[in-house]
């Protein structure tokens, strides 16, 4: 969870999370829910969110990671994605499936079990969440939605994937995908970036490699105006634009 300059809604966003459970285990035959550990990187806040993180941090199954200086989304994803990759539980046991959510309320966390499940269940090694596939969702700005479908088809088009919402931030993936995944992005570049990084990845299996099986899962969207909060600008869409380029032509 990248968090900057979230006091107000911090804290109701851990607990809105932590209030629903994890899907269930599929290798446990009582169905008990996964375990869960929720990281929360403070990118450098200045607005009081860092003393409110430190205050979550003693509460179980959540770890508090703090930049001292705001560096960007991706940047937080990145150290979250890194400590994540480290963890291990009491028992030894790895982190096996990754979840991004953001701390901004506009996502809700019961689409969870909807998106975590085709990999869970060995349909899928990552799935990209979709704001735009029948799941309800709060009418804002036209002209972001416009930027959003040249974006995405300008992606489709270099990836070959047929995604409808790239910059979606709901994203999850396997752990053979993240022990592939090398994020780079510092900023809102990290979505495209991820994206990009997805379509070209092969895993290995049965003594040859294959591609991705990336699926699409719509969840629900309450975006936020400028005014509560909002932080991406029209810089980020061209910034997108680069990304896609560069991760899937130049690399």
């Amino acid at each position: 969870m990248p968090v900057y300059n979230e006091r107000s809604l911090l804290e109701r966003a851990v607990d809105r999370l932590l209030a629903v459970p994890p899907p269930p285990d599929p290798g446990d035959p009582a169905g008990r829910p996964l375990d869960r550990v929720l990281f929360v990187v403070d990118d450098g806040s200045t607005d009081g969110t860092t003393e409110i993180a430190d205050q979550l941090g003693t509460r179980p199954g959540l770890v508090v990671i703090k930049h001292a200086q705001n560096k960007g989304k991706g940047a937080a994803i990145r150290s979250a994605h890194e400590a994540a990759l480290a963890w291990r539980s009491a028992e030894g046991e790895p982190i096996a499936v990754f979840l991004i959510h953001d701390a901004d309320l506009e996502y809700d966390p019961a689409d969870h079990a909807a998106v975590l499940t085709p990999i869970l269940d060995g349909r899928a090694d990552a799935v990209i969440g979709s704001r735009f596939l029948g799941a309800a969702h709060r009418v804002l700005y036209y002209w972001h939605y416009v930027a959003n479908r040249v974006i995405t088809t300008f992606c489709n088009m270099l990836t070959n994937l047929n995604l409808s919402d790239i910059e979606c931030c709901f994203k999850a993936w396997s752990r053979p995908v993240a022990t592939q995944l090398t994020l780079e992005e510092e900023r809102f570049g990290i979505e495209p970036e991820i994206v990009a990084k997805l379509s070209r990845m092969r895993l290995e299996e049965g003594g040859s490699d294959r591609p991705l099986r990336i699926f699409e899962v719509g969840v629900t969207y309450a975006g936020r105006t400028y005014a509560e909060g909002k932080k991406i600008r029209w810089s980020d869409g061209v910034s997108a634009l680069r990304c896609i380029i560069s991760y899937t032509l130049m690399r």
